[in-house]
C-alpha cells in the first residue's frame, strides 16, 4: 500500500504512521511518501498548478512499491492526497486495486457548492472513505450522496466527533483495516 499525506503535512503525519503500523501488522508492504510539491518545499499547501506533478509522484511511488512487490497494490492517501490519488486512479484505473481515503475533502470548507466529486465517475476500484463526523471538508451526508457517483464498491466509515485530523490517527484503526479489506476484496 502506498500512503501519502494531506496539503499540510508530509509523510510522517501522525494518521499515516499509525496506519501504516496497522496495515503492516495486518501483513502489507506499507511505503508513506511525500508529493512533489512536499519536495519543493518544506510547508505550505500546494499549488492547483502542480497537482498533475503530484499525481505523477504518487504513480511513481505505486511503481517503486510494484518493483519490491508482488501482487495487488493499494492506493490511500489522507485529504488532498487522497483527492490525488482518486483523481489518479479515476486517470488509470489499472493502476491500483483499491483505494484508501482519510478525510476525503470533497468541498472547501463553507463552500459546499464546489464540489471535488467531478472524477467520481471514472473510479472503477472499490474505495474505503474514513471520514469524521466534525469535517467542515464534508459532512457525512454529502459524502453518503456523493459516493453513489463511483461505479465501483464504496463504504464509508465514520470516525464519531472526529474533525479533519482524524484525531491524528487515535482512534480504532483495525476497524480501518478490517473494513479496507471487506471493499478490496470486491475487486
Amino acid at each position: 500500500m502506498v500512503l501519502t499525506h494531506g496539503a499540510g503535512g508530509n509523510c510522517r503525519a501522525p494518521l499515516l504512521v499509525a496506519a501504516a503500523e496497522a496495515f503492516r501488522a495486518a501483513g502489507l508492504t506499507v511505503l508513506r511518501c511525500d508529493l512533489p510539491f512536499r519536495w519543493r518545499r518544506p510547508s505550505g499547501p500546494p499549488s492547483p498548478a502542480g497537482a498533475a506533478a503530484d499525481r505523477a509522484g504518487l504513480k511513481d511511488a505505486v511503481a517503486a512499491l510494484r518493483g519490491v512487490v508482488p501482487g495487488q497494490v493499494f492506493l490511500g492517501g489522507q485529504s488532498y492526497g487522497g483527492r490525488q490519488a482518486t483523481m489518479l486512479a479515476a486517470e488509470q484505473p489499472d493502476l491500483v486495486s483499491a483505494l484508501l481515503l482519510f478525510s476525503y475533502p470533497l468541498h472547501p470548507p463553507g463552500k459546499p457548492e464546489r464540489l471535488r466529486t467531478e472524477h467520481f465517475p471514472r473510479l472503477h476500484v472499490p474505495a474505503l472513505f474514513v471520514q469524521g463526523t466534525a469535517d467542515p471538508f464534508g459532512s457525512i451526508a454529502e459524502l453518503r450522496a456523493a459516493t453513489p457517483l463511483i461505479p465501483a464498491p464504496t463504504r464509508i466509515l465514520l470516525i464519531e466527533g472526529a474533525g479533519h485530523d482524524l484525531r491524528r490517527g487515535r482512534f480504532d484503526l483495525s476497524a480501518a483495516v478490517s473494513a479496507f479489506f471487506e471493499i478490496a476484496a470486491r475487486h
